[in-house]
């Protein structure tokens, strides 16, 4: 028997951050397809999640920073 879609989602905003990452990369794959690059994908995401955690610098350089408008940094 499955669960009435409201159901299940209340479930799945249960989940850690990261389950819920790959619940959502599972069931987009599961759409479009493609999942050598998902996976790809996917390990880039965690990965630059993983140093923004720890802090690690920001994957925004330096001199795009510097050019930004100061109303939009």
């Amino acid at each position: 028997m499955s669960l009435p879609l409201t159901d299940l989602e209340a479930e799945a905003m249960k989940l850690s951050r990261d389950d819920r990452v790959r619940l959502a990369d599972r069931l987009l794959a599961s759409v479009y397809g493609d999942r050598d690059m998902d996976e790809a994908w996917f390990a880039e995401i965690e990965r630059r999640i993983a140093a923004l955690d720890v802090g690690a610098p920001s994957a925004v350089a330096e001199p795009a920073l510097s050019e930004a408008e100061p109303g939009h940094r």
